[in-house]
């Protein structure tokens, strides 16, 4: 991998890891697209990428992880997550192929529209994060918990969960924000201790150049997507899933 290469994959992750379409799916694809070995120092640069992303989350939210309710909230809408992955951390990690991602950038798509069209907007919606009670948190965990299939999208089963238990558009997408910090910052832990004797930091250059993309562009990706998402919903991104989806399976795969 050279600096250019690292641009284009901080640049894609940074810029999809909060719009839902999956980020996952996309570093998949791109990889695919570019012939990219999945060795030991890809490996290493995929999660260093993720954690530039997840700064992005803290530097634009950093108040509210000081607020202790909405950290212990943060923490239930976890549990889910966590107790699915550790149990079931390689058949997951076995789905991470780009087939299973074609196909599931295009069922998430008609998901997503299906929910929005369908989708009422109710009166009294919560419009205040500090207003989710712990039982909802917990419910949207349950449909991040969905998302570990590579492709479905963490930010949008999150907030199409959001959205279903009562969330306006803004909330639900800012606590699936947040979510994704001790989400990301775990899952990404857990792997390099799994697999700590085959991570590579030889390429320091790389890996900055990579995180450094990764966190200008998820800086971008959050506040136009909120302002995309209170705008036109999700039938756009819906719409972009089943497209990319079906391109790769008739042209690339």
């Amino acid at each position: 991998m050279d600096i250019l290469t690292s641009i284009i994959f901080g640049i894609v992750e940074g810029f999809t890891e909060f719009m839902p379409v999956s980020s996952t799916g996309h570093l998949i694809l791109l990889s695919k697209l570019l012939d990219i070995k999945q060795n030991d120092f890809h490996k290493t640069y995929e999660i260093v990428i993720q954690l530039g992303s997840i700064l992005a989350v803290v530097v634009i939210y950093y108040r509210d992880f000081m607020n202790l309710e909405i950290i212990k909230k943060l923490i239930i809408a976890f549990i889910p997550t966590g107790i699915i992955g550790l149990l079931f951390y390689k058949l997951i990690r076995s789905f991470f192929d780009s087939n299973i991602v074609a196909y599931m950038l295009i069922i998430g798509g008609f998901i997503f529209i299906i929910v929005e069209l369908f989708y009422i907007k109710k009166q009294n919606l919560i419009d205040d994060i500090n207003k989710i009670s712990y039982k909802k948190a917990f419910l949207i965990g349950l449909f991040q918990s969905i998302s570990m299939i590579p492709g479905t999208s963490r930010s949008g089963a999150t907030i199409i969960g959001g959205l279903l238990i009562g969330l306006d558009r803004h909330v639900a997408a800012k606590f699936s924000f947040l979510l994704a910090v001790p989400t990301m910052i775990i899952a990404s832990c857990y792997d390099m201790f799994k697999h700590y004797e085959t991570f590579d930091f030889t390429n320091i250059t790389i890996l900055a150049v990579g995180f450094v993309s990764s966190f200008i562009f998820a800086l971008i990706a959050i506040k136009l997507f909120i302002k995309l998402l209170t705008k036109y919903g999700f039938v756009p991104f819906g719409i972009y899933r089943i497209i990319v989806g079906f391109l790769f399976l008739l042209v690339v795969l």
